[in-house]
């Protein structure tokens, strides 16, 4: 059985498809920075399970060769006073974490490029569950990655939030007589 189109159900096809395409690009460069999230995520994983096994100490002393460090810096000396809190637990539990924070940013990011509102809201909520961590991070030691970070956030929360609240309203009809 076919459905006739009618002028009014092509005119709400029409309204849908020109309420998606005003969002699109804010949405489409959220995608994208979640997707590079998830990417970086994923490294981040890979190289936590890569150095299972390992002595962190050599590891360390290698990276900082490699990089020309000087092996007298607070940097190396830092690195070395940490070196001995990682274990190959702690290692797979930072691996799995990693792996499960980017498949959550891949799903967000893949939900935001489809324009489903249910990535909307995950992601509103994920971001608006670290904005109070992230401000309290500036506040105790500011750089200007966090500051950006939190501007980036911010900025995403407050751009969801409108395009949440803006289709809960309903669309203004006028009262025909």
């Amino acid at each position: 059985m076919e459905q006739a189109l009618t002028e009014d159900s092509i005119h709400t096809v029409s309204e849908r498809t020109a309420e998606r395409g005003r969002h699109t690009r804010g949405l489409l460069l959220i995608a994208i920075y979640k997707g590079l999230l998830a990417l970086f995520f994923v490294a981040l994983g890979v190289a936590a399970l890569h150095l299972l096994n390992k002595d962190i100490d050599d590891v360390i002393g290698q990276l900082g060769d490699y990089l020309r460090l000087n092996p007298e810096s607070k940097f190396v000396n830092f690195l070395y006073d940490r070196a001995s809190i990682i274990s190959d637990p702690l290692l797979k539990r930072i691996g799995a974490l990693a792996f499960v924070y980017a498949a959550v940013s891949l799903a967000e990011g893949v939900g935001l490029y489809l324009e489903k509102a249910w990535a909307e809201y995950l992601t509103l909520a994920i971001t608006a569950s670290f904005l109070p961590w992230e401000i309290f991070e500036l506040f105790h030691h500011a750089t200007w990655v966090r500051f950006a970070l939190l501007v980036v956030n911010t900025m995403i929360f407050v751009y969801l939030l409108k395009i949440v609240v803006s289709r809960r309203k309903p669309a203004f009809q006028p009262e025909t007589e």
